[in-house]
């Protein structure tokens, strides 16, 4: 298996990788906070368990479960504010 390095190892920057990689550690440590397992998280949140072992291992989920699993987590809400921020491209943008 081919090793993947991550420019954010060396130097503060968020890249893809290191994005997904913190979001598969939140959604995690929330899941273990509630006591919950990978097979409890399947059946409350109606998410295959394979898909949900998958997740957690390498990252990969369809939009559509991962936003299940925030609903039975407790944290779809978190979902509102992703693209909130305005676009400033100039001076123009930011007086409006």
């Amino acid at each position: 298996m081919k090793k993947e390095i991550d420019i954010s190892q060396f130097i503060t920057v968020n890249t893809l990788q290191k994005t997904q990689n913190d979001l598969v550690e939140r959604i995690k440590q929330r899941r273990k906070e509630m006591k919950l397992s990978q097979r409890e998280l399947a059946e409350k949140s109606g998410v295959g368990y394979s898909t949900i072992r998958r997740f957690e291992t390498n990252g990969d989920i369809m939009l559509s479960s991962l936003l299940k699993i925030a609903l039975a987590l407790g944290c779809l809400d978190e979902f509102g504010t992703l693209f909130n921020k305005r676009v400033i491209r100039n001076l123009k943008d930011f007086e409006e």
